[in-house]
């Protein structure tokens, strides 16, 4: 029986959940608002991270240097288009993006969005825990495992399905703490 595979997928699903919660615009510039963003850049799409300095100067404002100032226009466009919700201030030399004070009712509406995704992020977990107490029992019914090591088999799947599970749930809860004191 093969459970670093199953840790593997578990631990994937996991990684995906905190890249999904890491867009999630919180009241705060997040540079990785930016990360779906590409730029063409001579005819190849290129992430504006590989052309730019992004940095975030104060707490609600993302500044963005193009190292190539000719891209400044495109760059402008590619946000625009990529419709974050935040509208790229253009000087000439840099793009400011200013996030808005957060309303209540708007980080309510996050924290919900964010449930829904850990619970998305718990059902996928769910998923493979299935898999996994699948093949044991496919593998019992083959003769390759007794049923002592069946048992013992769905124990430590159920084990790393519930560490898993308490480890959305912690992001989770973090995240939520990030969103209503900011």
């Amino acid at each position: 029986m093969d459970f670093n595979s199953i840790e593997e997928k578990m631990k994937k699903t996991i990684s995906v959940f905190e890249e999904n919660l890491s867009e999630v615009r919180a009241g705060r510039a997040n540079p990785n608002i930016l990360n779906k963003i590409t730029v063409n850049y001579y005819g190849v799409p290129t992430p504006i991270n590989q052309m730019a300095g992004i940095s975030v100067p104060e707490p609600r404002m993302i500044l963005i240097q193009p190292w190539d100032m000719s891209m400044l226009k495109e760059i402008e466009k590619a946000i625009n288009l990529a419709e974050i919700g935040i509208n790229p201030n253009n000087d000439g030399k840099v793009i400011r993006l200013v996030f808005p004070e957060l309303t209540e009712e708007r980080r309510k509406e996050l924290v919900k969005d964010i449930r829904k995704t850990a619970e998305e992020a718990k059902v996928a977990i769910r998923a493979i825990r299935r898999e996994g107490l699948d093949i044991a029992k496919n593998a019992q019914k083959n003769s390759e495992l007794t049923e002592d090591e069946l048992e013992s088999a769905e124990n430590k799947i159920q084990k790393m399905t519930d560490a898993k599970i308490a480890e959305i749930d912690e992001i989770l809860e973090n995240k939520e703490k990030e969103i209503m004191t900011v």
